[in-house]
């Protein structure tokens, strides 16, 4: 059930003044912000204001993501896997992930965990509607709706809508964007099928469409698994070629053998350094918006959670707001790889292949987290051919160095 539907919203009137913190956008990374705001004692008491079009919020999605140790949001995780595995044609392998454990949370279950959270508190105020404008006037942030307005000392805003990051996609570019895209369906067997205690990484036995194509299975039972078909390309699919692929790897690999689903998920994350927008007090950008999104996988909750923690670190101690946390080395290993797979200058099957093949899944675990020494960075780019990563990086390091 939708934790919004039970509560009396604490809707903003004409004479509220002016907010410390308004959130624009109540998905994982506005949410994850006002949790983290409300779980510190010195941030507790600031005025904020939370607007979204719609609060009515459903099961749309599911976070996936990789924890040395138990986080903030472990008592939404449903399920967690110790080992990954990775196909392609001859090869199959599985790994153990340890030190990291790869964790599973579903969307409806963090959305209702944090409002539930937030209506305790009468200094959380609410507003559905459909932001149309923000502009800064004399140092205070104004935001506009149908209808509305309000002022704010700070704003967080991850508003941006799909059909606009997709007209960015299709613009001339001067760096690479693929989009990671995919349906999920949530099927549940008649019969044990699945190994529960392993998470299918990439299988990617599958029709590459002429891109990087897998499947994403990820057992929460024996019975019952998350199967995604994913792909890193320039162009979205058709709904229907997404189910076909799903409903032929089912029947490939569980062949006759009755199932039901239960639940159906389709998203699009972009994939590229590319900036959406740029963050100036007092309005900030988060989330995808904000450039959380890891560049060269599509990986979000991990660094939405880190982008939130620095966000707060400089509330508490009255800093300058930075919401960039991927200004380091990694990003320009991301613009290489983008580069790679964006130019097909090899099959994106085989670089994750190899990748696997010949580095421990701790290691690569640290090294898509941003958390890898230069030495287990070097590991890794060794796995790929030096022909083909060498020019690449040269290319990326002139096209970074001349803006």
């Amino acid at each position: 059930m939708n934790a919004f539907k039970q509560m009396e919203t604490n809707t903003p009137t004409k004479d509220e003044g002016i907010y410390d913190i308004i959130i624009a956008g109540a998905g994982c990374s506005g949410l994850s912000l006002l949790y983290s705001i409300l779980n510190t004692g010195s941030l507790q008491d600031q005025k904020i204001l939370v607007i979204d079009n719609s609060f009515q919020k459903a099961n749309d999605r599911t976070w996936c993501f990789w924890e040395q140790s138990p986080g903030i949001f472990e008592s939404l995780v449903c399920k967690n896997w110790e080992h990954i595995s990775i196909h392609k044609n001859e090869f199959n392998t599985t790994l153990g992930t340890a030190p990291f454990s790869y964790k599973m949370i579903e969307g409806l279950d963090f959305y209702n965990y944090v409002i539930n959270l937030a209506k305790q508190f009468n200094n959380v105020y609410w507003q559905e509607a459909t932001v149309t404008s923000m502009e800064t006037e004399n140092g205070i942030a104004q935001m506009y709706w149908e209808g509305g307005m309000a002022k704010g000392h700070k704003v967080f805003s991850s508003i941006l809508p799909i059909d606009d990051l997709y007209a960015i996609s299709q613009g001339k570019q001067t760096a690479p964007f693929l989009w990671q895209h995919f349906k999920g369906h949530l099927v549940e067997f008649e019969t044990s099928v699945f190994d529960a205690n392993v998470a299918r990484l990439m299988d990617f036995n599958v029709d590459q469409k002429g891109a990087t194509g897998f499947m994403y299975l990820l057992p929460l039972t024996d019975k019952k698994a998350l199967v995604e078909y994913t792909l890193f390309s320039k162009t979205l699919l058709n709904q229907n070629d997404y189910v076909l692929e799903i409903n032929a790897y089912l029947q490939k690999h569980y062949p006759n053998i009755k199932y039901q689903i239960v639940h159906e998920e389709i998203g699009a994350i972009p994939m590229t350094t590319l900036a959406f927008a740029q963050s100036k007090a007092p309005i900030y950008v988060i989330g995808t918006l904000g450039n959380a999104v890891k560049a060269s996988t599509g990986y979000a909750f991990h660094f939405i959670q880190e982008q939130v923690k620095q966000i707060v670190k400089s509330l508490i101690n009255g800093k300058k707001v930075d919401t960039e946390i991927h200004n380091t080395r990694h990003k320009f290993y991301d613009a290489v790889l983008l580069h790679i797979l964006s130019n097909n200058l090899m099959e994106g099957s085989e670089i994750f292949k190899r990748i696997f093949q010949k580095n421990k899944a701790a290691t690569i675990f640290k090294f898509l987290s941003n958390t890898s020494s230069l030495w287990e960075d070097i590991c890794i780019m060794r796995s790929l051919p030096t022909n083909i990563f060498l020019p690449a990086a040269i290319k990326v390091f002139i096209r970074r160095s001349s803006f």
